[in-house]
């Protein structure tokens, strides 16, 4: 995403056009960036690509598709916005062309078939060309296929003020929030599959929503919402919603000193009348039902800053290695934040800063996410940036809210905000030489893999695998247990 705001900027392409595309993981980044931010994109085109790591694997091996305890549960619910299969709804809006060789002996031909079957059952715009005798890389056109191209030139990209109708998939707004005029901003439950089904009706309508649009789709290529408002005489916005406890509409569209009528989920009507012709609206669910209310605060989750351990590692994270306790602690320390920052530059083309903790300070490193090294015993940055956490890691002891673990060989993933509301502390703990080993693995840069707000284990768990993780779990919408 960040080279597509960097080709926008350079070559200021009219947002009708733009497609995506690429092959085999560029196919697989094809279809994933197509579930997940399919407002961008007037075609996509993947090629000799593979859906899911769920399925098709890495070097890692394969995300399993099923749980067998609830904190098996929880880790695999951390990686649910990797599966596309589940998001593949969100296709709809945009053409598909589906380009692979038959004798493909890298990513078989079934996955391009699967997807066809997907598609199949729902889209009515994609097209499919297997090519006969081809493996994986078979010349330029394995991706700079004339008909793929023709297929995007039919293919234009609607204007918001045109898209009167959202179908909308994700399991984390910090990843995707948002289709067009319609945001989620906060989840009941973080990381389940949130859905929104809405309609707008700019001038109202006379139509009752259980019959609207049976057979028909709109302009922008979508399935109307249904269950809206009988009669409904004025401008509205009706549908469903799942998994959603906060949801913001933009009312850009509507103009200023427009009267909007808001129902969603069968529930009472909601009203509410334009300030101006730029107005956004922040719906709360609660106990009684829907109501408006404020936009989440910059403390709060927000798809800015949701969560999960690894959204630590972004804005220009630095790591901060501790440098007391005893000559193996500070060790291990220096030694895991360099083969992090190796295992970065290795995976991720990038440089990271490694700093002692003596020499960090958060008016130094202002703006920066940090991952930090070690516990409260071992690293002083800890009193600096997690004296209010909720966990507390020193030697040979881990509390976590009332709960508390004792021993040398804990370890521990978690994140916290930092107050400047936009970055995050991840933390990667130990009370003790055997629990720093366990904390070793280093899984978090691997493609899809999914880890949840927090997770302590104790070194058993590199055999014994879930039994060994004592806490796994999100954090609420106000960063608590």
């Amino acid at each position: 995403m960040e080279v597509l705001s960097l080709a926008k900027a350079r070559f200021h392409p009219d947002e009708r056009y733009i497609y995506l595309t690429g092959h085999s993981m560029g196919g697989h980044g094809t279809w994933f960036l197509g579930a997940t931010y399919p407002d961008k994109w007037a075609a996509i085109g993947a090629c000799s690509g593979y859906p899911t790591l769920k399925d098709y694997g890495s070097h890692d091996g394969v995300i399993p598709d099923s749980a067998t305890s609830p904190v098996e549960e929880i880790l695999l619910r951390a990686s649910n916005q990797s599966d596309v299969i589940r998001l593949a709804t969100n296709y709809k809006p945009f053409g598909v062309y589906i380009l692979h060789g038959d004798e493909d002996p890298v990513v078989p031909v079934k996955y391009a078939r699967q997807m066809r079957k997907v598609l199949g059952d729902f889209h009515p715009d994609f097209s499919y060309h297997e090519v006969p005798g081809a493996e994986h890389w078979y010349g330029n056109q394995s991706v700079d296929w004339k008909p793929l191209f023709d297929f995007f030139r039919w293919h234009s990209r609607h204007p918001d003020s045109l898209v009167n109708d959202v179908d909308f998939i994700t399991s984390n707004p910090g990843i995707s929030a948002s289709f067009r005029w319609a945001s989620i901003q906060q989840q009941v439950r973080s990381l389940e599959y949130s859905r929104m089904q809405l309609h707008r009706a700019l001038r109202g309508t006379t139509t009752s929503g259980g019959a609207r649009g049976a057979g028909r789709r709109t302009s922008s290529g979508e399935t109307p919402a249904s269950g809206g408002p009988e009669a409904a005489s004025g401008p509205a916005i009706y549908g469903s919603t799942e998994n959603i406890a906060v949801l913001s509409l933009a009312l850009t569209d509507f103009g200023k000193g427009v009267k909007v009528s808001i129902r969603l989920d069968s529930l009472a009507d909601l009203s509410y009348t334009t300030q101006s012709a730029a107005d956004t609206v922040y719906l709360h669910k609660g106990a009684g039902g829907w109501a408006l209310g404020d936009k989440p605060s910059a403390e709060e989750k927000n798809p800015s800053r949701a969560g999960t351990f690894k959204e630590a590692f972004d804005h220009r994270m630095v790591f901060v290695y501790g440098t007391l306790g005893s000559r193996e602690e500070r060790e291990w320390s220096l030694c895991k934040a360099r083969y992090d920052a190796e295992t970065w530059y290795y995976r991720g083309n990038g440089a990271v800063d490694i700093v002692a903790d003596k020499d960090y300070t958060p008016e130094r490193y202002q703006g920066r996410s940090v991952i930090l090294y070690g516990n409260a015993s071992t690293n002083s940055a800890w009193a600096l940036l997690l004296k209010d956490c909720p966990i507390q890691v020193k030697r040979n002891e881990l509390k976590a809210g009332d709960k508390v673990f004792t021993g040398d060989d804990l370890a521990a993933y978690f994140i916290r905000p930092l107050p400047d509301g936009r970055t995050s502390v991840a933390v990667i703990a130990g009370t003790g030489l055997k629990g720093m080993e366990a904390a070793n693995a280093n899984q978090y840069f691997a493609g899809a893999s999914g880890f949840p707000d927090y997770m302590i284990f104790r070194l058993q768990m590199l055999q014994a695998g879930a039994p060994g993780v004592l806490m796994a779990g999100f954090f609420n919408n106000n960063w608590k247990f």
